[in-house]
């Protein structure tokens, strides 16, 4: 038998060992993310042990859920937000469907309107956690948005000799117009938050809080890097990039749009590959795209291949499933957004991008 409590801190190591071991979990499963949401974001967070009835520090399952709560963009508990991947790690399917209907209890305490939980795809979705929703509770499981995955080589000479000629031309160009790249930590925050700004002002999208990215650095500081492509002293372009057992994760990652002729982007992603080769990963994670956009197609270049993500969702409110999220809610703000000055969204960005889930 297993029952549900809540996480503490003296469960970090427990919590986190049980993570790396399940075949299904994610890097954003790992506890870290807790300290780094509330330390920049001031969000509740509710992370849920199933663990045995009677020896309570044998861990059955793990549902990190992140409570965000605003006037305009609503009260829902998702795991996890800001990031692809989250949901529930479990066991059994038993285990699974307890650790929901806590969750769905938990909701309804906070009043919220809904609890999305996002799995790496089909197979990561237990079978538990599809059934046993409650009296009064709908439920939604969309698959449209992907994963870009590449698996890599053994060495970065191995992945440019398996490229294409034209898309090892266009990795050349930045290099023959005499951009770098640099990898490293804290000491390239302000360069690549610099880019960050410019670059989600004019993709229309509030900017996460600098906060974020520092405190992900220091959490995960044994495998996280920032990556930045620069003219002279100039940059150009940055990333982030996360290592979780065999996969290097891309959370996020800019350019300059009107240096776009230098091709900047390429040295970055290049650059991005090269590194998990040199540190021993077997795949990279382009991160979450929609099929056939120009991201996607980006991506695909490369020879990422797609995978599709499963994003679950159960509505506490009534609601019959429909989904009222994503840009086209705000497109009005959006191309608000995209005049104005990057320092406005500089200091208003974070303030309204911490209380949006996507």
């Amino acid at each position: 038998m297993t029952s549900i409590r809540p996480y503490t801190e003296n469960d970090r190591s427990g919590w986190d060992a049980y993570v790396l071991r399940h075949p299904m979990a994610s890097v954003y499963h790992l506890s870290g993310w807790k300290r780094v949401i509330e330390q920049t974001y001031r969000h509740r967070s509710f992370y849920l042990l199933a663990v045995n009835s009677r020896n309570q520090e044998k861990i059955a399952g793990v549902f990190p859920l992140v409570h965000l709560k605003h006037p305009l963009f609503g009260n829902h508990l998702v795991s996890m937000p800001f990031f692809d991947h989250g949901g529930i790690l479990a066991d059994d399917d038993q285990t699974a469907a307890a650790l929901q209907a806590h969750a769905v209890g938990l909701g309804r305490e906070l009043g919220v309107a809904d609890i999305e939980a996002r799995y790496l795809g089909a197979e990561a979705v237990p079978a538990g956690a599809r059934t046993d929703f409650g009296t009064g509770v709908s439920s939604r499981l969309q698959s449209h948005k992907v994963r870009m995955l590449l698996d890599l080589p053994e060495s970065a000479d191995e992945l440019m000799k398996s490229f294409k000629a034209k898309l090892r031309s266009q990795i050349k160009k930045p290099l023959k117009e005499g951009l770098t790249a640099s990898a490293g930590r804290l000491e390239l925050l302000d360069d690549f938050y610099r880019v960050f700004v410019e670059n989600m002002r004019d993709l229309g999208s509030p900017v996460h809080s600098a906060n974020l990215i520092r405190h992900t650095l220091v959490e995960f500081a044994d495998s996280t890097r920032l990556i930045v492509v620069y003219q002279g002293r100039k940059p150009l372009a940055g990333s982030v990039v996360v290592g979780f057992g065999d996969t290097l994760f891309n959370p996020w990652a800019s350019s300059l749009r009107r240096f776009s002729h230098l091709a900047p982007n390429m040295l970055l992603y290049w650059t991005m590959l090269e590194d998990a080769c040199q540190h021993g990963y077997c795949r990279f994670d382009f991160g979450r795209s929609t099929p056939e956009e120009g991201t996607f197609r980006f991506k695909q270049q490369w020879g990422a291949v797609p995978v599709p993500l499963y994003w679950q969702h159960l509505y506490l409110d009534g609601r019959n499933g429909s989904s009222d999220g994503g840009k086209e809610k705000f497109s009005k703000m959006i191309e608000i957004w995209q005049k104005l000055p990057v320092s406005v969204t500089r200091i208003l960005g974070p303030r309204v991008r911490g209380h949006i889930a996507l």
